[in-house]
């Protein structure tokens, strides 16, 4: 299953380490490409509140067989829209390739908390791991088709159809082979519905987890966290670029920084929740994130604010993976809830990014990163919400998870 997380988060980062160039073979100014990415943004928002629904009538599995396939082809188009010079296209194809992202993200989200679930452990982070490294491996790969001056568009269609491939192939089986080893452990998850995520009896409607205070509170967690990962993978290669007069291979390599700190947190993190609440990790990161972007924005040499996007990329790791375990805590309700946090995250995630540029316009890339502590702060004294409630079925046992969490999360409204 991790593979397939891998995968998502290789596609993703191998277009958006080649954001440069795409600006420079349309010459958008800020504005304008981060209205582009907006259009693009609404496909996922279009998608993710309906996957959930989704996964009830076509397993999770072939969710994510579906999301690939649509998001393959939506990039592609986008880098063929670029090569031709066309910013309409571009935005069309955007919205079809984040359409085809939000729901396979959504899909392996929910798979991986079942496995969770049946582990009785918070293993979420090991799962976003591997999307990190997928990311590193597509930031890498971008950085290297960037300075060798490798054409976008066969950068990208080579780089999708290795992604398909790969994903028909470990997608086929991974949650049955997942839930397989859970069942050998003597750990069965305490849900209806098939092994993939298929149809259950007695699930709530799509729409019912928007009624949940709790569930929309831990949606402004992942919100924070999701904005502020976000806002990198946007804009961290071009605020390189464009802050310190670098080169376009350099602000890629700004970017694979950031997405390698990322990377080492989520493995860490497992150790993390095994040791301490999910609250207290949750702040941890905030802390890190505030720091860091900081850093970053206001260093005035290279060196400091590449130091600056370690800590940033540490403090943007957890929010994301905790929130769906979070969100995932009661296994019946777990595919409406998790539809609900995700869209609530990709929204920040795909759409306060883009309109960052409009500020970038006034204020420049790095400075107009600054915006991004607003929700940080907000996330920080909403953290509360994401400790198990005390009836949870399946929550996982940790040391370290204290009373305190528990009354938090109770008078959070579950």
């Amino acid at each position: 299953m991790i593979v397939v997380f891998a995968l998502n988060g290789f596609l993703f980062a191998n277009w958006f380490s080649r954001l440069p160039t795409v600006r420079d073979l349309l010459e958008l100014d800020p504005s304008t490409l981060g209205g582009l990415l907006l259009f693009g943004a609404f496909g996922s928002l279009l998608s993710m509140p309906l996957t959930g629904a989704l996964v009830g009538r076509i397993g999770a599995r072939n969710a994510v067989l579906l999301g690939s396939v649509i998001a393959v082809i939506g990039l592609a188009g986008a880098a063929t829209a670029a090569d031709w010079g066309s910013p309409m296209g571009l935005g069309a194809a955007l919205f079809v390739a984040m359409m085809g992202i939000g729901s396979w993200d959504v899909a392996m989200n929910f798979a991986g908390t079942r496995v969770e679930q049946g582990l009785r452990r918070e293993i979420m982070p090991w799962f976003h791991g591997g999307y990190s490294l997928g990311t590193v491996l597509g930031a890498a790969v971008g950085t290297l088709m960037t300075r060798v001056e490798i054409a976008l568009t066969a950068h990208i269609y080579v780089a999708t159809v290795v992604t398909w491939l790969l994903v028909t192939v470990f997608g086929l089986g991974f949650l049955n082979e997942q839930l397989a080893r859970v069942r050998a452990a003597g750990k069965e998850p305490t849900t209806t519905g098939s092994d993939t995520g298929g149809p259950a009896t007695g699930q709530p409607r799509w729409w019912v987890g928007w009624t949940e205070p709790r569930t929309v509170l831990v949606g402004v967690v992942v919100l924070a966290a999701a904005l502020t990962e976000g806002a990198a993978n946007d804009w961290l290669a071009l605020a390189v670029v464009d802050g310190f007069g670098v080169s376009n291979d350099v602000g890629s390599f700004g970017f694979t920084i950031f997405v390698t700190a990322m990377t080492v947190m989520r493995f860490a993190g497992v150790l993390l929740l095994s040791r301490f609440s999910r609250v207290a990790v949750l702040r941890l990161c905030v802390g890190l994130a505030v720091v860091g972007l900081a850093t970053f924005t206001l260093a005035p040499s290279l060196p400091l604010a590449m130091a600056g996007a370690v800590l940033w990329g540490m403090g943007a790791a957890l929010g994301f993976p905790v929130g769906m375990s979070a969100a995932s805590d009661d296994p019946e309700r777990a595919a409406v809830r998790l539809s609900v946090v995700s869209t609530i995250g990709y929204t920040a995630f795909l759409c306060g990014p883009p309109l960052l540029g409009l500020l970038a316009d006034h204020v420049g890339y790095r400075y107009a990163l600054l915006a991004i502590m607003v929700p940080l702060v907000i996330g920080f004294f909403v953290t509360h919400v994401a400790a198990p409630p005390a009836n949870a079925p399946t929550a996982p046992d940790r040391a370290g998870r204290s009373g305190a969490d528990q009354v938090g999360s109770s008078g959070a409204g579950e």
